[in-house]
């Protein structure tokens, strides 16, 4: 599984790296409008979706039965979103995907004071709570709105890793470590840097 799920990572990376490319800036704009029409609907069932969310992607993460693969739910969900997320910004000079933009810090950088804190709080804990992708995805779409809304990027192929664990029951718990550790990670470094500077001031 961890080799699935790095190859997951992998293909998102690449497939926005392709979207990046795209010359034709009308012909990306309508492709990312194809994409955002298929939020939260199955991998597949969206033929004018394929090329972005199935052409290359390895044997190993495509489904062999009737449903899709974690790996394509993983991979849909999060080009997807993507799409939703880059709405109304230039592709090429403002990219939403950006490497170390983790989902925990990314909602973190939301947070102004402590209303704040407490009302994407409560709507983070709703989405790592969910008991299952579908749920999950539901809430992540509006909290993708609220990045959006204050253009704060978010590691897309790290998201579709996570999205990929979120589905084995067993993992959903170190994912939410994962995203808990983020969230908090840049206000215990500003507490720790304060605590410090005013050590400094003292002496």
């Amino acid at each position: 599984m961890i080799k699935e799920a790095r190859q997951v990572r992998m293909f998102v990376q690449r497939k926005i790296h392709w979207l990046t490319e795209i010359e034709n800036e009308s012909a990306a704009r309508a492709l990312l409008a194809k994409l955002r029409r298929g939020i939260a609907k199955m991998p597949g069932s969206m033929p004018e979706l394929w090329e972005v969310t199935l052409k290359d992607l390895p044997l190993e993460l495509m489904g062999k039965e009737q449903e899709p693969s974690y790996s394509e739910w993983a991979v849909h969900t999060a080009l997807t979103l993507f799409a939703l997320h880059q709405q109304g910004k230039n592709l090429k000079i403002q990219c939403m995907n950006q490497e170390g933009e983790f989902l925990g810090i990314a909602l973190r950088r939301l947070i102004d004071n402590d209303e704040e804190e407490k009302r994407i709080k409560r709507r983070f804990d709703a989405a790592a709570t969910s008991s299952n992708l579908e749920e999950f995805s539901h809430h992540l779409r509006g909290l993708i709105q609220l990045l959006r809304a204050q253009t704060i990027p978010l590691d897309y192929p790290t998201l579709a890793e996570d999205l990929y664990w979120f589905q084995f029951p067993n993992a959903r718990d170190t994912t939410r470590l994962r995203w808990g550790r983020d969230f908090y990670r840049l206000r215990n470094r500003e507490t720790d840097d304060k605590k410090e500077n005013l050590r400094k001031d003292e002496k």
